[in-house]
């Protein structure tokens, strides 16, 4: 990382649309970063969002927050993208794919160009594609680039668990894994509620005849989140800000957190090639280490199922 001290909380935001702004917006009120740059092609679109953070100023915790230049991402720690083309009109979903691919790798070239050591973490969507693509292209180790993947789901999933079964959301653990899309998966077999299995849970709470049918309904409302909120307001915003607080967070404070970034798996779960989500430790260098839960078969095979589907998407996009 930079050796710089007064930069060494620097993070960088490319895109200062409705997620990069409210990031930034969560993270001021963090206190985690020490300097916050906002980086995006409308120049004026940045510097109103800047201007409007910057007021702020007197009730944030110490912070610096300002409108970035691409020489930021030299001393940056770490640098957060959700930059990306919106869909045309009649325009099919590879040609929207193939557009934010070339921005993805614009950006790339960029940072490559400043000699950045900064984690990279990849929020644009679809995130696992692009965080292929951000690899293939600047061939960095993956644990210095990964997608955001799966924690905001995970999130959500904990939320519709706990709201379900009566229970403090900050006592459910559970994950989704897979592709942050719809063939993401319910990890059931690592749930639990306060250190006891779902399973049991479930059991000792007299729920196992109507649990196979609220669990799928968990599950369904968790993969819908996004569709009707975007029906409802037109973008989703506040919860992936706070998903993205808390993976920078793991990375400014060295927490070793485990959470179920997108990254490349390198055979682990019987998967080569593919960026999708898997619990992670992530700390001050990124990816430290991915963990190999033991799913059952049928996750298992789901999972593997996800992967098929991502690159399938990669295929057709180098197609």
């Amino acid at each position: 990382m930079a050796s710089d001290p007064s930069s060494s909380r620097k993070v960088v935001i490319v895109g200062a649309g409705a997620v990069g702004a409210t990031f930034a917006y969560a993270l001021a009120q963090s206190g985690a970063a020490s300097n916050i740059c906002l980086i995006d092609k409308n120049q004026k679109l940045a510097e109103g969002q800047v201007a409007d953070l910057s007021h702020g100023l007197p009730y944030y915790p110490s912070v610096s927050i300002k409108n970035g230049t691409v020489e930021d991402y030299r001393d940056a720690q770490v640098i957060v993208i959700t930059a990306g083309a919106a869909q045309k009109p009649g325009e099919t979903r590879l040609a929207l794919l193939k557009r934010n691919a070339s921005i993805m790798e614009g950006i790339m070239d960029e940072i490559i160009a400043q000699q950045s050591r900064a984690v990279v973490v990849i929020v644009s969507n679809p995130v696992d594609v692009l965080t292929q693509v951000a690899l293939r292209h600047s061939r960095w180790p993956r644990s210095h680039i990964f997608g955001s993947g799966t924690v905001l789901d995970s999130a959500r999933f904990r939320y519709f668990i706990s709201q379900e079964v009566g229970v403090d959301v900050k006592s459910v653990h559970a994950y989704i894994l897979g592709e942050h899309g719809d063939s993401e998966l319910p990890a059931w077999s690592l749930t639990n509620v306060g250190g006891v299995s779902i399973q049991q849970f479930v059991e000792s709470n007299g729920l196992q005849e109507e649990w196979p049918a609220r669990s799928r309904d968990i599950f369904e409302a968790v993969k819908n989140s996004a569709y009707h909120i975007i029906d409802y307001k037109g973008a989703t915003n506040f919860a992936v800000g706070q998903a993205l607080v808390r993976i920078v967070q793991a990375i400014l404070r060295d927490s070793h957190s485990v959470l179920t970034i997108s990254i490349q798996l390198r055979g682990e779960y019987g998967i080569e090639g593919a960026c999708l989500s898997v619990p992670c430790i992530v700390s001050k260098d990124g990816v430290e280490k991915v963990l190999v839960a033991a799913l059952s078969e049928e996750e298992q095979r789901a999972l593997r199922h996800s992967a098929s589907v991502l690159k399938k998407s990669m295929e057709d996009l180098l197609g």
